[in-house]
């Protein structure tokens, strides 16, 4: 997944920005390099996937002019190709663009990117960083300021503990210049509501879904899939196995003793014909991992930390056992077709602007989850849910379209898929189970009872109270503050608070995120 990181300005202590780089080396085991630009240091941990070659090996230069990439740049061969005009390129690396991108277009370049990525650029003529990052952030980037005021990136929080005081998300679909933040594309605006009919709609979410897989397919190194037996992860492998030259290989996790998405995992491999691998977890495994978990992600959110317990143990399995490099995965898609929460939206207006702020936190919640989970085990998540076209589209289409008047959340999607044989049709009229409940409800269960030894009722009482943002409300999400005010002291800020169903709604004011405790969990659990 690679790690950067940029000190930007006179005056750095290399030593310290040595020591908070290094915490992220696993993102980028490949290869390590450090650059004094001049005017301040710019770091790279690589995961080779695109030009596997040393000339690969970032920062890339040109003249002057040094970036630093974390990202996957789709199409960028047709750029390339007419930038070959002007520049001479001396790697197959898609983010070897981006130097002479900027050199012809500016900041207007980013706009122009179809990609995953977050990027520093040091212009060595204006003795100034530019940094920006994807709509929807689904590569990371946090930022802080020393002691001097001097700005500094890195991608992880961890890198920059200890260095600056306060550390904050870089905001998505942003980027940064002469010390401000410009929006230069958000995702959850529509100038125009698309009023295509129901058929035209499905027709086009078919179709832009095909193309986003099928681009994030191509890469130097090998190929995996994240498969939990929901309809987003199998819609995407379902479909790479249309659009590739040999079977896939997909894996899925569970409890070793009430796993729920193993059978329908294992049904969708046995369908596709993917080379399928199951991954078993035990409670002792989670509860030993939970620390480790929850450092990793810089987090102390109830539904963040639950659904990344299986993902990361799964991750650790892949790196471990197999060769592969590039994972795609199928997050993002609750986000545009609904929850089963949303079932409970008042109307469409209510459904769209749900869809709007969750869209804009994505980076804090289950897109961090992907991006640490993976990229820690040195490994690459593609989200073919995330891509730009296929985002801007399903969020202008009509908020009504979207709403569960159907009797089955997320209708569009299904229907898009529906007779075109990519799925068992059991499969795509799945009802939806969050991926912390469907590994087995004993592990949420377990975690509960975990926390609920740890504290008594009077302990629980007074140590919340140390808390005044984002308090903790059961001892679950008190265990985890603990957890992460051990690594990241003062820094809850750097989350919007915990992640829960809109509790203005009738029959979404609960006090847990699982959708276990709404009335229409229904069928989700079986």
């Amino acid at each position: 997944m690679c790690s950067i990181m940029a000190y930007c300005g006179q005056g750095a202590d290399r030593k310290q920005f040595q020591k908070g780089f290094s915490r992220t080396v696993s993102r980028g085991p490949d290869d390590s390099k450090i650059v004094d630009t001049g005017n301040g240091l710019m770091g790279f941990h690589r995961l080779s996937i695109m030009g596997l070659t040393p000339s690969g090996m970032q920062p890339f230069r040109l003249r002057d002019h040094y970036v630093i990439c974390n990202g996957e740049i789709y199409g960028f061969e047709t750029m390339k190709k007419k930038l070959e005009e002007k520049y001479t390129f001396h790697s197959d690396s898609d983010c070897e663009i981006l130097l002479p991108l900027y050199q012809e277009y500016g900041t207007e370049m980013f706009a122009m990117l179809d990609a995953e990525f977050a990027c520093v650029i040091y212009d060595g003529k204006k003795k100034e960083y530019i940094a920006a990052r994807d709509p929807i952030g689904i590569r990371p980037l946090y930022y802080g300021y020393d002691q001097k005021g001097v700005i500094v990136f890195a991608s992880e929080p961890k890198n920059l503990v200890g260095i600056t005081e306060k550390i904050m998300p870089f905001p998505p679909g942003h980027y940064y210049k002469n010390g401000c933040f410009f929006c230069y594309c958000d995702l959850t605006e529509t100038k125009k509501i698309c009023r295509d009919d129901l058929e035209t709609v499905c027709g086009k979410i078919h179709d832009k879904l095909i193309r986003s897989v099928e681009k994030r397919l191509v890469a130097d190194a090998k190929v995996g899939f994240l498969l939990s037996g929901g309809l987003d992860s199998s819609l995407v492998c379902a479909i790479a196995v249309k659009k590739s030259k040999q079977p896939i290989r997909t894996f899925a996790i569970g409890m070793s003793k009430d796993a729920i998405d193993l059978k329908y995992a294992r049904q969708v491999a046995d369908y596709i014909g993917s080379e399928h691998q199951e991954i078993f977890m035990t409670a002792e495994e989670v509860r030993n991992a939970l620390e480790t978990v929850i450092q990793l992600l810089a987090t102390y959110d109830i539904t963040t930390i639950r659904a990344s317990m299986g993902m990361y143990l799964l991750c650790k399995a892949i790196h471990e056992q197999t060769d592969i490099r590039v994972l795609l995965t199928g997050e993002i898609s609750d986000e545009l077709f609904g929850y089963k929460y949303t079932d409970y939206a008042p109307d469409a207006g209510a459904f769209q602007e749900e869809s709007k702020k969750r869209i804009r936190e994505l980076h804090m919640y289950d897109v961090l989850r992907a991006d640490r989970c993976i990229s820690v085990n040195a490994l690459e998540a593609r989200v073919p849910f995330g891509d730009i076209d296929f985002v801007r589209y399903v969020m202008a289409v009509d908020p009504e379209l979207k709403m569960n008047r159907y009797g089955k959340g997320k209708y569009l999607l299904r229907h898009a898929f529906e007779g075109k044989g990519y799925l068992p049709e059991e499969i795509l009229w799945r009802e939806k189970a969050a991926f912390s409940d469907a590994v087995g409800h004993s592990m949420v269960d377990d975690l509960k009872a975990y926390a609920e030894k740890t504290y008594t009722e009077e302990a629980f009482t007074q140590l919340r109270e140390k808390y005044t943002y984002a308090q903790p409300f059961t001892k679950e999400s008190l265990l985890y503050r603990e957890i992460f005010e051990k690594y990241y002291p003062g820094q809850a800020q750097m989350v919007a608070g915990f992640w829960m169903p809109n509790k203005e709604w009738d029959g979404c004011d609960v006090d847990d995120p699982s959708a276990r405790v709404l009335a229409n969990y229904g069928d989700s659990g079986k």
